[in-house]
């Protein structure tokens, strides 16, 4: 009894939270009053006095096409130094410097709202033949694995772990209270940036169903000697790579753990902190996963029905992902493309919905602005059959007609016309115009958990598939000649009273993400600079 009573008090708290953290048309979430900007925590995470593994880069002499990418059956590549190098250089490598006057900056391959990126990566690998088997930190700003743990054992089978954790400090210096949603949008994103890069390879990826003790076990993240003066990180997922035996067996993380030789000092980020915000570490401990569940079993990889045309090489196509800072408000697009994009949504076995992971929870609501052949207004698309009947149900009022001419595959209905739609979606994007401007903006809505359910880590779940999608817009928006930028800042409830989401019975139904797609306008002050000085071998 007392097992459940917790897991209640932990759902209380989630739901708790989401609303604090709402922005509101009266006030903003919590955060600070002002930011010094040249102050803000350092990027990258390093660990003084570990060793160095540089990492090849040669990910432009990929030439696998983007539509090749949705082929299922391609052969895997094996596992060794250089495919691991082009794995991180396609997911969470450095994209490009970018400078304004004295200001320099990096983008990465992987998006982060604010370009705040907390969330880090690591390495685990047995049975490799030329790297030692243990536990690794990537750092990006080298492109370089850097050894945490060397394991003690005999040889294995060959296996890769990717595993992830969030540094909240990074976002919650510029956003405050709402930045552990904007961690767990990033922790989406990064899940499909690997799954997309692997793709290349031939590999498949699946979660491991660890909990919270034995995450941050397998990542060092449990060893306060280690980060004795430095921000704490909080463990997240972690993710094999399958590329011989997709049913590999289950990992032994005693025996893996045993005898192994620790090394590293993580480094601080921010000496002097302005803010503190105690409520991300209490709803951070609160959606921890405490138990382990199963790991599933992996799809057959089903064929994407609806190709986009591009015929542009998938690396170039990943390299190039930015966030559009500016749409041209002139700019339309036509259904041609627009169906494409809607069918890369469906978590229909193709990638990157491969992954094993329980049915689709967050469906997207399209509001057209200027796409040719569909009238401007509010359209759902529900990513399964289950929940329209129920989303159905909390939206009786609104029209649930089916689109003409819409393909059979995507199940687009319209919830409502609006021809002024524009303005509506600037002032509920916290008046910015990267929604007004756009050619259409996609908001993200899910059925976050009930105390039913007793599973407060599913409101992570949540966060972490809108920004799956997130990262499945911004890529499709590059091969379809357009260009994609999440918004995080929006005002929760008028959005979902706009939606007629405002009446009792209907509370459960939360917007997580807003997301804009237009033609992007360039600026022509900023430089770009390569992301490393040479490439190496």
């Amino acid at each position: 009894m007392a097992e459940t009573v917790t897991q209640v008090s932990a759902l209380a708290h989630v739901q708790s939270y989401h609303e604090r953290s709402k922005h509101r048309l009266g006030a903003y979430a919590a955060g600070p009053e002002t930011l010094d900007w040249d102050a803000q925590p350092d990027p990258f995470r390093r660990f003084a006095g570990a060793p160095l593994t540089p990492l090849p880069l040669d990910a432009a002499e990929e030439s696998i096409g983007w539509n090749q990418l949705f082929e299922p059956g391609r052969e895997a590549r094996s596992a060794n130094l250089a495919q691991i190098g082009r794995l991180f250089e396609l997911s969470f490598a450095l994209s490009a410097w970018k400078e304004l006057g004295p200001d320099r900056w990096a983008l990465r391959i992987n998006p982060s709202s604010g370009n705040l990126h907390p969330t880090e990566v690591y390495l685990v690998t047995q049975g490799l033949p030329d790297l030692t088997d243990g536990v690794y930190h990537y750092a990006p700003k080298e492109h370089a694995l850097e050894l945490r743990a060397a394991f003690d054992g005999p040889a294995t089978a060959p296996r890769l772990l990717v595993g992830f954790s969030s540094i909240h400090w990074r976002e919650a210096w510029k956003y405050g209270e709402r930045a552990f949603r904007y961690c767990q949008l990033d922790m989406g994103h990064a899940i499909g940036a690997l799954r997309y890069a692997a793709a290349l390879l031939g590999w498949r990826v699946r979660e491991l169903g660890l909990g919270h003790v034995e995450l941050a076990a397998l990542m060092g993240l449990d060893r306060a000697g280690d980060f004795l003066h430095a921000e704490g990180e909080e463990d997240e997922a972690v993710f094999e790579l399958c590329f011989e035996a997709i049913n590999t067996p289950p990992l032994d993380l005693p025996e893996v753990l045993a005898g192994a030789s620790w090394f590293g000092q993580a480094n601080r980020l921010d000496a002097h902190p302005m803010y503190r915000w105690p409520v991300i570490d209490a709803v951070a401990q609160a959606s921890r996963r405490l138990t382990a569940k199963p790991t599933p079993a992996l799809p057959a990889q089903a064929r994407r029905t609806l190709l986009p045309s591009s015929t542009a090489k998938a690396s170039q196509l990943i390299r190039q992902r930015r966030s559009a800072q500016r749409f041209d408000r002139s700019a339309r697009t036509h259904t041609a493309t627009l169906w494409p994009l809607l069918t890369a949504l469906m978590p229909a076995g193709q990638l990157p919905w491969d992954m094993g992971q329980d049915g689709a929870q967050v469906h997207a609501v399209l509001f057209a602005h200027r796409v040719d052949g569909l009238a401007p207004g509010a359209y759902l698309l529900p990513r399964n059959i289950t929940a329209q009947a129920r989303l159905q149900a909390a939206l009786p009022q609104l029209t649930w007609k089916p689109v003409d001419r819409c393909p059979a595959d995507i199940p687009l209905v319209e919830l409502a016309p609006n021809p002024a739609l524009a303005g509506t979606l600037r002032a509920l994007s916290c008046h910015q115009a990267i929604a007004a401007d756009a050619v259409f903006v996609i908001a993200l809505l899910a059925e976050l958990p009930s105390i039913k359910s007793e599973q407060a880590w599913l409101y992570s779940d949540r966060l972490r598939e809108a920004g799956l999608i997130g990262q499945v817009l911004y890529l499709e928006a590059e091969a379809a000649g357009l260009r994609g930028t999440g918004i995080g800042c929006f005002f929760d409830d008028p959005v979902r009273e706009l939606l007629g989401l405002g009446a009792p019975g209907t509370e459960a139904w939360q917007v997580l993400y807003h997301f804009s797609v237009g033609l992007p306008v360039a600026d022509a002050r900023i430089a770009s600079t390569p992301p490393y000085p040479e490439p190496r071998p």
